[in-house]
């Protein structure tokens, strides 16, 4: 897949520390406000029990131990030697400020461990916990990942999101005028908003300059409601070339200095239920790469700031 097109976070990654990265999740036991504070209860519409997170992580294990198992795994299947621990599932800053400097330095105590990336929502990054994620940023490599899904507030209230856009653009250029590195994570797709209204989330983000982006298809994973939605009929996913387009035309509207640190989503195999062609990854990105060299265009050519 050529990078020429747009600002691939991979290849940052290989250029700033001289090889391959490879980020190993893991699960600190956190809980979501969304969710009544613990990991039962409604939460979002999309989000599964295990908290939108990634397949294999043995969460019975300790931090240090999952990093371990995941280290093991990356370096026998791609010969991996570099990692940075990715805290993903729920909101990895919804404790004390003492219990998360616990965590986040046993991630780092661990051998070829060389950043951190912490992944929350924007209504659980207060003052004190951005101070903290300030120390870690000047310690290592560190990014901030923050759920936004999307810019308008209707779909936010209908996916029952728990916060409105104001609350991420206050927590991003909180976290921004401290240094720390932000990145956006959006979900294209979603149900009841048009085309237009999902680059003006891309134009948004543009006005935020956040560092990096993640873009999310919507998918449809079974024990949701957004599956319980899925299967009356109530809702509809995007097809493969519908949602190529759609991956261009926002990339030509973000900043072109940002990082895009993924262009799709592909479930758990054994819980989607829609689109089954999001599960040929490598077919949609090198659609997206074709699409791109079609038009002739690159990431940021119609960006309005």
């Amino acid at each position: 897949m050529s990078i020429k097109h747009y600002q691939l976070f991979s290849e940052h990654l290989k250029e700033r520390f001289g090889a391959r990265v490879h980020k190993i999740s893991v699960d600190a036991g956190f809980g979501c406000p969304n969710r009544s504070g613990g990991r039962a209860g409604a939460g979002c519409l999309f989000c599964d029990s295990g908290g939108s997170g990634a397949v294999g992580i043995e969460r019975q294990l300790s931090i240090a131990e999952q990093l371990e198992r995941g280290k093991e795994v990356m370096s026998r299947k791609y010969k991996a030697g570099k990692f940075m621990a990715y805290f993903q599932p729920f909101s990895n800053t919804f404790a004390p400020v003492n219990r998360l400097r616990a965590l986040y330095d046993e991630a780092l105590a661990v051998d070829d461990i060389l950043g951190l990336a912490v992944g929350t929502r924007p209504d659980c990054a207060p003052a004190e916990v951005l101070e903290l994620l300030v120390e870690y940023h000047q310690r290592t490599y560190f990014w901030l990942e923050l759920g936004l899904q999307s810019s308008h507030d209707r779909t936010l209230a209908w996916m029952r999101r728990g916060h409105d856009f104001a609350t991420f653009g206050r927590t991003c250029r909180e976290a921004r005028a401290r240094g720390l590195r932000v990145c956006a994570h959006v979900i294209l797709g979603l149900p009841g908003e048009s085309h237009d209204e999902m680059l003006e989330t891309a134009d948004a983000l543009a006005e935020l300059q956040v560092e990096g982006v993640k873009l999310h298809l919507l998918h449809v994973l079974s024990n949701t409601p957004l599956g319980d939605l899925y299967v009356a009929n109530q809702i509809r996913v995007m097809q493969m070339q519908e949602y190529v387009e759609l991956v261009v035309d926002v990339m030509e509207r973000l900043h072109p200095a940002t990082l895009i640190h993924r262009l799709t989503g592909d479930g758990p195999r054994a819980q989607l239920l829609a689109p089954l062609w999001s599960l040929n990854k490598w077919e949609v990105l090198n659609a997206i790469d074709e699409k791109f060299s079609r038009r002739g265009t690159r990431q940021g050519d119609c960006c309005r700031r």
